[in-house]
């Protein structure tokens, strides 16, 4: 783990906190995911606990057809398990994760009810998922390609951005438990993360600092370009 973390610090120029970023929810001792009740809490919910079918938001097997909605198919069930957490409000206080100026996410009412076995259990079936790449989102702008390659795969260097790719990795397939995937991901979706991120509506200090230096052209062809990587 350490080996990895020094390699991303190296290649994308961050310097310090991305540690931080790795802080997973572990299973009581000795217990194990179940994917099939994963599965069915997925795709039918459970209406008497509140639970609304993640489905009929998310796409059959995580493959969404909803660019406002991403798609989570493949993701690392650790990174889920993390958002999930930080969407679900912890007693009386508020969720780490909220929408635009501080508002809830429409996630948090969803995130509420589940259990933390439920969350596990949800996650690692949509980490054993596989990504539809015949009809997940790809780069569309042709005239934005190059500035999101260079951004991608350098960073910009006069604004202290670090290449997306140290973290990401070159095809956008993430590092699993640590950073998200990002390849087939809906730009639009991407880019709105960018912006939660630079205005700390979503809180990650790491992000905030990188997405802090971009402009709003640069978020968009980034997002477009990370897309249509495979």
């Amino acid at each position: 783990m350490k080996r990895v973390l020094s390699r991303i610090l190296i290649i994308s120029g961050v310097m310090l906190g991305c540690s931080a970023v790795s802080v997973g929810y572990a299973q009581e001792a000795g217990a194990k995911p179940d994917a099939a009740k994963g599965e069915a809490l997925y795709v039918d919910g459970d209406m008497g606990r509140g639970i609304v079918s993640c489905a009929s938001c998310h796409g059959a097997a995580g493959n969404s057809t909803l660019p406002v909605n991403p798609n989570l198919a493949g993701q690392a069930h650790e990174y889920i398990a993390r958002q999930l957490h930080d969407f679900k409000p912890d007693d009386d206080k508020p969720a780490k994760r909220t929408g635009p100026d501080g508002a809830p996410s429409v996630m948090t009412p969803m995130a509420a009810p589940l259990t933390d076995e439920d969350i596990q259990n949800v996650s690692y079936y949509l980490g054993q998922q596989k990504l539809d790449y015949e009809t997940a989102a790809t780069a569309t702008n042709e005239a934005t390609m190059q500035r999101g390659q260079e951004i991608w795969r350098g960073g910009i260097p006069d604004k202290r951005v670090p290449s997306c790719a140290g973290c990401h990795s070159p095809n956008g397939a993430g590092v699993p438990g640590e950073f998200p995937r990002l390849s087939g991901q809906f730009p639009g979706y991407i880019a709105d993360q960018l912006r939660l991120f630079r205005s700390n509506d979503r809180a990650n200090a790491i992000m905030h600092d990188i997405a802090d230096r971009m402009s709003d052209s640069d978020i968009a062809a980034v997002a477009d370009y990370a897309a249509g990587l495979r």
